[in-house]
């Protein structure tokens, strides 16, 4: 709070980070002395508690991190709740293996200041526990189709989970919309379907976070993955597939 307070007498946005966690204390704690770390300050960090049985909430407690429960199962669940419950005028998010640059908040802040237009901001992640070969392809095959294809399907930029931020009146427009049981989503996928073709989100290449290369230690996790982007996909079919949303795009413009 005593951050948020500053932010205002200096004119700054507020600014409230949401990371859902479930199960993952030891990289939780990384994330948030990654945190610490930053060139411009949180005005407070929302660790979401999604039903873990380690020590995830003390953790974040430790830092100072304000814990919110969301019993129902999923990610989209828990990162709603998170937004939900955030104070700043901005909310940027992360996941608990997210290792965030220095300037990470810095440059999300300096983006929503000089364009008053900008709905929300995203950027790539960088894997820091493959191999140069692993990270490289990777990098080709996931990181980059993911920008390149879902941009397609949704004719406007796909926010990534572990990467981006938004202004708290344009969740609050869309929220109504977000389904909260449905644990089978890519929660930042669907929440890109939920914003017009015609809404500023820009890309930022040089807005660049550390990320975990676990689901591709784990090849059942990249099957649950893929299927859960089919599954996201199929849940906003016919009335958003890509033709009528570039139509739309192409119209607004």
């Amino acid at each position: 709070m005593a951050d948020e307070r500053a932010d205002a007498r200096a004119g700054m946005p507020t600014i409230s980070v949401v990371i859902p966690v479930k199960d993952d204390a030891e990289m939780l704690q990384r994330c948030l002395r990654s945190l610490a770390r930053q060139t411009r300050r949180a005005g407070e960090i929302v660790v979401v508690d999604n039903g873990s049985t380690d020590g995830s909430a003390a953790v974040a407690e430790a830092h100072g991190a304000r814990v919110l429960v969301e019993d129902r199962p999923g990610i989209t669940a828990a990162a709603s709740a998170g937004y939900d419950g955030a104070r700043g005028e901005i909310i940027a998010r992360c996941d608990a293996d997210s290792i965030l640059p220095e300037d990470w908040l810095e440059r999300i802040e300096r983006a929503f200041r000089d364009d008053p237009t900008i709905e929300a901001i995203t950027g790539p992640g960088r894997f820091y526990d493959l191999p140069p070969f692993g990270r490289a392809v990777a990098n080709l095959f996931y990181m980059r189709a993911y920008f390149v294809f879902a941009g397609a399907a949704l004719a406007a930029t796909p926010l990534f989970g572990s990467n981006f931020a938004m202004r708290a009146a344009t969740w609050k427009r869309v929220s109504h919309t977000v389904p909260r049981d449905r644990p089978a989503l890519h929660d930042d996928f669907d929440l890109s379907f939920r914003f017009e073709p015609s809404r500023n989100v820009r890309y930022d290449p040089d807005l660049v976070v550390g990320i975990s290369g676990r689901p591709f230690r784990d090849a059942a996790a990249m099957v649950r993955r893929t299927t859960m982007a089919v599954t996201t996909i199929a849940q906003h079919l016919p009335h958003e597939n890509p033709v009528r949303r570039w139509f739309r795009r192409m119209r607004a413009a």
